[in-house]
């Protein structure tokens, strides 16, 4: 049974997603203070946080800046902001995904179910590893090493240069890596994979001007350059 952890100070909501969540076999835990979050998660070892990001205490961004560079499961930042500022603000300190309330309780769900499917170790059947230049690669342990040192990344970043990767030389369009990495279709807004992307980049010792590794071809999507590794 996955753990989640939801952060929201809205009683009855809190309450609805809960009940909701549990129906369909989570396991869940409430917290309606930032404050208590950091030393709940790390009692609790959720399998995800659905985080609110308006919260007494400390706010939802807050929160997301103390968790990440401890917590590695997904984050799903939930909202009543539609402002893209906020959005990118979001995925810039680290979730993973974010849904703007009111939501449609499956919609959360199935953006839930797609986080936890994304953040799942590969099995042993399909391990699969690439090698470019200094950049290695493993599915099944999901790592990143980069001359030779291990690259700190979320599920949600190493799939993304997995899919990159596997197409090297490619252009992977906008729409295929929502579809695929996502689960959702891509609606000409949503800034998730550019915020992504430019984290692969700056991690991955690339340009953030002038791009050689991971190049973006504009209006269309992004190349993996195979021979910009070495």
């Amino acid at each position: 049974m996955s753990k989640i952890l939801l952060v929201e100070d809205d009683e009855r909501l809190a309450s609805l997603v809960q009940t909701f969540l549990q129906q369909h076999g989570f396991e869940v835990r409430l917290v309606n203070n930032g404050l208590a979050v950091e030393a709940t998660c790390r009692e609790f070892q959720p399998d995800l946080v659905v985080l609110d990001l308006m919260l007494p205490g400390l706010d939802g961004f807050a929160v997301c800046r103390a968790i990440r560079p401890w917590y590695k499961s997904p984050i799903l930042m939930l909202t009543a902001k539609q402002s893209d500022i906020d959005q990118v603000l979001g995925l810039e300190l680290g979730a993973d995904d974010y849904v703007i309330k009111p939501v449609e309780p499956r919609v959360l769900l199935a953006r839930i179910h797609a986080l936890l499917r994304r953040s799942q170790p590969a099995s042993t059947a399909d391990a699969n590893s690439l090698e470019f230049g200094k950049l290695q690669l493993s599915q099944a342990a999901r790592e990143a090493y980069f001359d030779g040192a291990l690259v700190e990344l979320t599920s949600y970043e190493f799939d993304l240069l997995w899919m990159l990767a596997k197409h090297a030389g490619q252009t992977v369009r906008r729409e295929a890596i929502h579809k695929q990495i996502i689960g959702r279709e891509y609606d000409g807004l949503d800034r998730t994979v550019d915020v992504r992307v430019s984290h692969l980049r700056r991690k991955l010792g690339d340009n953030a001007d002038t791009p050689f590794r991971i190049k973006t071809v504009w209006g269309k999507g992004y190349l993996f350059v195979a021979d910009a590794w070495n």
